[in-house]
């Protein structure tokens, strides 16, 4: 069976764990799920074997959802699963196989050419002949393959031989081929919630196939643990394992955060995401970007990126200050942040923290201007305080049946045909002739646009 292996249950010479499995595909009646061995990492012993163990997700799991019809109503289908490492697409396909009672095969987009690709399908379509057993061809970080190996899947999903179950970290629609996006249901995972990875961890603890109650873990160790995780179950398992032996190494029963910092190497932030030290941070860490800072905005970037904070917030918080503390003094701020916010969701953590920094940084530079917000503030105030007249006749719409009888359109200036293309013209209701809500600063770019405004102010309004 070249380029391909097959597994006899744990133990065996045939081992997916055993060091004789160097090829780019593991394939047999067995799934995933079903390696329990004792020297298995705690993470694959503690995979979820059902839907209904499966942790998060739950936009997948309701009833009638595209995940639950395709394992509960045992359609063939073929799936793409986009989301952050540790949010269980691998366990998705492992389900998919146990339930379904399908051949269950493995290929590793590091591992694996177009050849492993060719005989899995093969075997796949042969064993669908002989004995009518379908086949769940499992691609891990299929974003890996080239456009010719994904091209070498094709066959096999067109023609329903393997029901493939894609999984990538990346977005598909930048990685993934078209013919084979279109061919595939595309599910979107989310990360996990803090509970939800409490919830895994303290099921490991107990569970029999687990740590089996052979320690307890207290509550500082826990709340380490889940912030380190940042939101990645199989983070969350492989850091409860590593300090779970270090306790028993020194044979204690309980876990405390002293030998959970040791086991994992990482010294506890003191920051919990819904408490104070969020907003107590986040508020440092805008103010920091505001006051042009660069260094200390970088530690506080840190401390929430260390802490588990998600990217996608500090993201976001980035895009505003763009526009309410830089606005027109630097007119790329907000490109700049918009780029990096993008960067993140397509790259992930914990790349995508260069990213963030490279944002902080510029943004922490740029030149400084409120103007932006104290416009929209003063335009919004006055519209709830009632300053709302009338369009303007000359600017209404003039385009439909009877307009003109209105007299909509009459005496608009196109400005195209005035000098330097602006017009003296009324273009604000009577209420708010007057207002000059925009007032630019005379740092940065702006200084040039607060030269230009005050010019183009004086030509509209006639002075």
């Amino acid at each position: 069976m070249d380029g391909l292996f097959a597994y006899d249950g744990p133990g065996s010479a045939r081992d997916p764990a055993s060091s004789n499995a160097t090829s780019g595909i593991f394939t047999g009646g067995g799934t995933l799920a079903g390696n329990t061995h004792d020297s298995a990492p705690l993470a694959v012993r503690m995979r979820p074997r059902t839907l209904d163990e499966l942790v998060g997700q739950q936009h997948l799991l309701a009833p009638g959802a595209p995940l639950r019809r395709l394992v509960e109503g045992d359609q063939p289908m073929s799936l793409l699963l986009w989301g952050p490492p540790g949010t269980g697409k691998t366990t998705i396909a492992s389900i998919v196989s146990v339930q379904t009672d399908r051949h269950f095969v493995e290929v590793s987009a590091v591992a694996a050419g177009i050849k492993e690709v060719r005989a899995a399908i093969d075997s796949a379509r042969a064993r669908l002949v002989s004995s009518g057993q379908e086949t769940v061809l499992f691609v891990d970080e299929v974003h890996r393959f080239t456009k010719a190996q994904q091209d070498a899947l094709l066959p096999g999903v067109e023609n329903r031989w393997v029901t493939l179950v894609a999984a990538t970290t990346e977005n598909p629609f930048f990685s993934v081929i078209s013919p084979l996006l279109s061919r595939s249901l595309l599910l979107t995972l989310e990360p996990l919630t803090d509970d939800d990875v409490r919830g895994v961890i303290e099921r490991a603890l107990t569970d029999p196939r687990g740590m089996d109650g052979q320690v307890t873990l207290e509550t500082e160790a826990l709340d380490h643990l889940v912030r380190l995780a940042g939101g990645d179950a199989r983070r969350s398992l492989t850091y409860l394992e590593a300090a779970a032996g270090a306790a028993l190494a020194q044979g204690l029963d309980t876990v405390d955060l002293a030998t959970t910092e040791t086991a994992v190497d990482r010294a506890a932030v003191r920051y919990d995401r819904q408490g104070d030290q969020h907003y107590d941070v986040t508020s440092a860490f805008i103010k920091s970007i505001r006051g042009s800072d660069a260094d200390a905005a970088l530690h506080y970037l840190a401390r929430m990126v260390e802490a588990g904070e998600d990217p996608r917030f500090i993201a976001r918080r980035l895009v505003i200050l763009a526009s309410e503390d830089i606005g027109l003094a630097d007119p790329t701020a907000l490109t700049t942040a918009v780029a990096a916010a993008q960067a993140v969701q397509l790259i992930g953590m914990p790349e995508g923290r260069l990213n963030l920094a490279q944002a902080v940084i510029a943004l922490a530079l740029a030149p400084k201007s409120n103007a932006v917000i104290k416009a929209i503030d003063a335009a919004s105030a006055d519209v709830r305080a009632g300053r709302i007249g009338p369009v303007p006749p000359h600017l209404r719409d003039a385009h439909y049946g009877g307009s003109k009888k209105l007299g909509h359109g009459k005496g608009y200036q196109y400005s195209h045909d005035a000098p330097f293309g602006i017009a003296e013209q009324r273009y604000a209701p009577d209420v708010v002739a007057d207002a000059e809500y925009y007032q630019p600063t005379s740092l940065g770019a702006e200084s040039a646009l607060k030269e230009r405004w005050e010019r183009i102010r004086r030509i509209i309004r006639g002075r």
